[in-house]
């Protein structure tokens, strides 16, 4: 199977990430329903809901990722992630949102390759000008609402870079663990980890994130501070609803106005984000990582789950020469 350079780096680089606009409810119902966005794909099918709003009440929302067997994503969905983004940002009662799975065993991971390349290279510039993905976490970044990110399975990819936009993140001790495995597939990561890790971690262990490829499960990452805490996986419902249900009593212009504070003190400016993506488009096109991505896809990438849950493993083998 021959794959387009553009169409391989996103699956290795994991580089889309989804959400849904929910609509048509009346607000009595949504602050207990799911909403549901009627979205129409190009060809005016119905797209698939691979994200859930639910409005517990008006100032909290969660935001549940669910496209199994292993919550990846593709281009259809960068439009819905944009969708929930610019809510979070139009609302004017949303204090707190916290973005889950539904998908045992992966919490966010890489794109889909199926799709037709165009339907990504189609997407428009988002709102700060730069391209979508790195838009939408910008946007996520700088919204007027806290976001908290409660990480129960594997976060790779994609699902780090929108663990490291959000606000706040908090893992299950048994069950998460996070990576940016582009290194080993032969690509630089373009969702942003290369602009906010080293702030957030500090330069050496940023590096070793990002150079080893390997898998940081959630003790660990609370040490590094890649997360904010983990808790055994029985307590992380718990303490994440009451910490946002707590945030979501407070006022909100308050909120927005200590958000902007530490922005300025810790987000990297926008501009190294859209430097990292453009890094990240030259990287593709060396054939050593196409080779490398073909690779990946013989072995089972996206199909087998044995592939999907070992990743470091199986981009040690295509490191060795495996077929």
């Amino acid at each position: 199977m021959k794959l387009h350079f553009l169409t391989i780096a996103l699956i290795a680089a994991g580089i889309a990430i989804t959400g849904q606009v929910v609509a048509g409810q009346n607000a009595a119902e949504s602050a207990q329903k799911s909403d549901v966005t009627q979205a129409t794909a190009k060809s005016g099918h119905p797209v698939k809901q691979e994200i859930r709003i639910k409005r517990i009440t008006p100032e909290y929302w969660r935001v549940t990722l669910d496209n199994p067997p292993f919550n990846i994503f593709g281009p259809e969905t960068i439009p819905q992630l944009n969708d929930v983004v610019t809510q979070l940002e139009t609302d004017p009662k949303v204090k707190v949102v916290v973005f889950d799975s539904a998908v045992p065993g992966f919490f966010l991971t890489h794109y889909n390759f199926i799709p037709p390349f165009s339907e990504t290279t189609s997407l428009p510039p988002g709102r700060t000008g730069l391209p979508a993905l790195p838009d939408i976490l910008v946007r996520l970044s700088r919204a007027p609402a806290v976001s908290i990110v409660e990480i129960r399975g594997r976060a790779t990819g994609v699902g780090s870079e929108l663990s490291l936009a959000s606000d706040m993140r908090f893992a299950s001790r048994e069950k998460a663990v996070l990576s940016q495995f582009e290194i080993g597939a032969g690509f630089t990561p373009g969702g942003g980890p290369m602009a906010r890790l080293p702030r957030l971690i500090g330069r050496g262990r940023a590096l070793e994130v990002l150079l080893s490829g390997d898998d940081i499960d959630g003790d660990l990452a609370e040490r590094y501070g890649y997360v904010n805490r983990s808790f055994p996986d029985a307590e992380l419902d718990k303490f994440v609803d009451t910490l946002a249900r707590r945030i979501a009593t407070f006022d909100k212009q308050a909120i927005i106005d200590i958000k902007h504070q530490v922005d300025i003190a810790s987000l990297p400016p926008d501009a190294d984000l859209g430097t990292e993506w453009a890094t990240f488009l030259r990287s593709v096109q060396r054939p050593a990582a196409q080779q490398r991505i073909t690779k990946l896809m013989k072995l089972g990438l996206q199909v087998d789950p044995d592939v999907e849950k070992h990743l470091p493993h199986y981009t040690g083998l295509v490191g060795e020469g495996q077929p």
